[in-house]
């Protein structure tokens, strides 16, 4: 696999050979039939230098080219942000996201979020595509947060994050000595109808499964520091479980966190581990903590 100017090339396979192009892009590369249909219809899909039917079979050494890397507008406003990376490529970015910023714009006129920030580093290094983000971190949580760079990537990378390929480790401060050392927090999540934006512990909601592990115990302050990973991607999913436990997150005013230490949830995206959605190399990125969380003995 290679990049040759907008395109991606592959070199088919001696096992591959005798399968359709459809077959290929899907199930080896992994592209969804809604961005193949999409590549049909803009003709962006060449074997061997000419034009491809998804139908049709492939030998073996056929050079598969897909128009990935395609010129786009952007899809947000570039705004000047210092922009932490821990991790870029061709396919995707990983970016250490500060607290109190927005992953991405809830109006199309929003300045202020990451993805702004994004939009200008792409600009600043020549790259004019779509700011698209894998998931999201709440406006006062911190850390790690992948984006995809084309639309493959992100058909992959979705798909990953469903079927809990990539893994996610959060780092919380919370009141209270939590009792036992490690647990599964298995309760469904809904919407608080007495909040706009808060959500509760709800028989009626949707599944939600928060695992931990207690780090540390300090006891001249009563906190515990817990290292916690999802099995699924609720909104407010960590604030709202180890709040209906009895030990919110220190500064997480909406549940119950009183403001000691820090003026906002003291939540932090530590890690993220992932296989790459091409080269399916193994990833480990790790976001170095704030400077409002450096407190914590870690």
């Amino acid at each position: 696999m290679k990049k040759i100017g907008e395109w991606l090339e592959f070199i088919i396979k001696e096992e591959w050979k005798d399968r359709t192009v459809f077959s290929i892009v899907s199930e080896e590369i992994g592209a969804s039939k809604a961005l193949i249909g999409q590549w049909r219809e803009t003709n962006s899909i060449k074997r061997n230098d000419t034009l491809a039917d998804v139908n049709h079979k492939v030998c073996s050494g056929d050079h598969l080219s897909l128009h990935v890397f395609k010129t786009e507008p952007f899809n947000v406003i570039p705004t000047e942000q210092d922009i932490a990376v821990l991790y870029e490529d061709d396919h995707l970015i990983i970016l250490n996201k500060q607290a109190n910023m927005n992953t991405h714009p809830n109006d199309p006129s929003d300045k202020d979020t990451l993805a702004n920030g994004l939009a200008n580093y792409y600009k600043q290094h020549g790259i004019q595509t779509t700011i698209n983000h894998i998931h999201r971190l709440d406006y006062g949580t911190s850390g790690a947060i992948i984006f995809a760079k084309h639309a493959l990537a992100q058909a992959i990378l979705h798909k990953d994050l469903e079927n809990r390929i990539i893994k996610r480790t959060y780092l919380a401060a919370v009141q209270g000595k939590v009792q036992q050392k490690s647990g599964k927090i298995d309760l469904a999540i809904g919407r608080d109808r007495h909040h706009p934006t808060r959500r509760r512990v709800s028989p009626k909601g949707q599944k939600a499964i928060t695992n931990y592990n207690v780090d540390y115990y300090d006891n001249k302050n009563n906190i515990s520091v817990l290292s916690l990973h999802l099995d699924t991607g609720r909104t407010h999913q960590i604030r709202v479980h180890l709040s209906h436990l009895g030990h919110p997150i220190i500064g997480d005013e909406l549940y119950g966190g009183k403001i000691n230490k820090m003026k906002r949830q003291a939540l932090h995206a530590r890690k993220i581990r992932l296989i790459h959605p091409l080269t399916k190399e193994k990833i480990e990125v790790i976001a170095p903590l704030p400077p409002d969380m450096n407190w914590l003995n870690i």
